[in-house]
């Protein structure tokens, strides 16, 4: 190799080392950006943690390598022309993997213990206990299988990185090789879909069971607001059409259905613990969609495609306000779709009560059908010539 290779090897190996820093320290502005120190959060106004104090970092961090670099290339040539054996980047290397093996399993062992207490409490739904037993197997099976091979892909960069006194083993094929690391993962995923598919049916199972009578709830999203209607007395909520969407009427209401007349509004949606509630989901405009993170409830609301999700609430809005240490917890609805501008206002408070607390709730929710709204539909006269016509009937009778 004569000296113009040589300073090109150094070069190609000081962009390698570039390379890498570069791709660690993006790796760990996008990790921590959301850290800040209980001393920063406890001052308003000052975040050293912020995205200037990582751009910062990077700046210095590079500056450092590239210096380093630069010495390193000096100390390279100068031992070099002196006829000196130069350093041998093959073990430097080999040992820079066994550092980044080490670095990033502490980084990910950081991410799980302190990113991992960001995650949510408990499911407060029946179905939603399932859902994280799904999410759990699945997060355990891939954590050991990355690990395995994290481990295995450094060591061996490390233990056959090239040497004068060896040479690699060319393996073509191996059957067996082949067999192994695709049936493995075949059976392993086979096992996860089927675990999946069970309980995703049991999840959407839209079956009505004996004893267990529904709350049929709709809710409506529009940009950018969610509306919430409830049946009234007799449980039943009344006929829509899309065609009656007008003025007071925003949600189509078809009041000539009698089930319609008694239906009520709500600006919250309160929920009667551990009775089966059938949300039915529609959209006006755009596509939204429900989404209840704490029940592990998620259903897109389509224009001209109503959906619907049925699931059973078990822990009251107090119940989990003691379980998370936090008098002031509330359950939240969000539309999980980027709506529009102002998506981040489609929040509605879920409250989860007792089935005594539900009852006197809603008895004291205002019905649809409002005096203005039956004197825009023109019902009010309609209801008065039909109460003169039965009155005229019981004079003559």
């Amino acid at each position: 190799m004569n000296t113009f290779e040589k300073i090109t090897s150094v070069k190609n190996t000081k962009k390698l080392l570039a390379f890498l820093a570069v791709f660690m320290l993006s790796g760990t502005n996008l990790l921590m950006a959301q850290t800040q120190t209980a001393d920063a959060a406890a001052k308003p106004g000052v975040n050293w943690l912020g995205v200037g104090y990582y751009v910062l970092l990077f700046v210095v961090a590079a500056t450092v390598i590239a210096i380093i670099g630069r010495i390193l290339k000096v100390y390279d040539l100068s031992q070099q022309i002196r006829g000196k054996k130069g350093m041998n980047w093959n073990n430097i290397l080999g040992v820079m993997c066994l550092i980044f093996l080490v670095v990033g399993m502490y980084g990910a062992y950081w991410d799980i213990t302190e990113q991992g207490s960001m995650s949510l409490p408990e499911a407060a739904s029946k179905h939603g206990v399932r859902i994280d037993a799904m999410f759990l197997t699945t997060t355990i099976i891939t954590m050991i299988v990355f690990v395995i091979t994290q481990i295995l892909l450094f060591t061996f960069l490390f233990r056959y990185r090239h040497s004068d006194k060896r040479r690699a083993y060319f393996l073509p094929h191996n059957n067996t090789i082949e067999k192994v690391w695709t049936i493995i993962p075949a059976i392993v995923l086979t096992i996860l879909v089927i675990f999946g598919f069970f309980t995703w049916q049991d999840v959407e199972n839209s079956a009505e069971v004996k004893g267990q009578p529904t709350l049929n709830i709709d809710i409506t999203g529009h940009q950018f607001a969610w509306e919430i209607r409830y049946p009234g007395a007799d449980g039943k909520l009344g006929k829509k059409d899309f065609r009656l969407t007008a003025g007071a009427n925003k949600l189509g209401i078809d009041f000539k259905d009698k089930n319609s007349i008694d239906d009520v509004q709500a600006d919250t949606l309160v929920l009667p613990v551990n009775k089966v509630v059938r949300l039915n989901i529609f959209a006006q405009d755009v596509i939204h969609s429900v989404y209840m993170p704490h029940f592990r409830v998620q259903q897109n609301a389509v224009p001209g495609l109503p959906t619907f999700f049925k699931f059973t609430p078990t822990i009251t809005t107090e119940e989990m306000r003691r379980k998370v240490d936090d008098p002031k917890f509330e359950y939240l609805l969000y539309c999980n779709k980027i709506c529009g501008s102002s998506h981040y206002n489609m929040q509605k408070v879920v409250r989860v009560v007792t089935e005594d607390e539900y009852n006197q709730w809603v008895a004291h929710l205002k019905p649809y059908l409002t005096p203005a709204l039956r004197t825009e539909l023109k019902l009010a006269s309609a209801d008065q010539n039909k109460s003169i016509t039965e009155n005229r009937l019981a004079l003559n009778n």
